[in-house]
């Protein structure tokens, strides 16, 4: 019975390869499922044979621990530089659309407390 051994939802394309190559290399049998059509099935990677779950799961986490490494020291490297973004800087990108989120999160937020009020609460 096929096994799940790793989710791709919100997984970058580059990590999806590597994890797909590295399987590959170890001669793990897997297939893959899409989010389908709409977005809401499991994006994912299945083991066929349920008996290579542990020797693919040692993979993968040591492939994501050097992963976090790297990740980790190329932030840290961007931040020292000054290139790493700031959620100021990301603002000063797009004022208008921080403009129109936060007067729409505003509206909910009165809308909601009218309600309230209407019930009682």
């Amino acid at each position: 019975m096929s096994k799940l051994i790793f989710s791709l939802r919100d997984v970058p394309p580059d990590e999806a390869e590597d994890i797909r190559q590295l399987l590959s290399e170890h001669h793990l049998t897997f297939y893959e499922t899409s989010a389908g059509n709409w977005g809401i099935s499991t994006p994912a990677l299945w083991l066929v044979k349920e008996e290579e779950w542990h020797t693919a799961r040692a993979l993968i986490d040591e492939y994501q621990s050097q992963r976090q490494q790297l990740q980790r020291a190329a932030y840290l490297n961007a931040k020292q530089q000054g290139s790493q973004k700031r959620w100021i800087d990301i603002l000063l990108e797009r004022p208008i659309q921080f403009l129109l989120y936060t007067g729409f999160s505003a509206f909910i937020l009165y809308i909601s407390y009218r309600l309230l009020r209407e019930v009682g609460f």
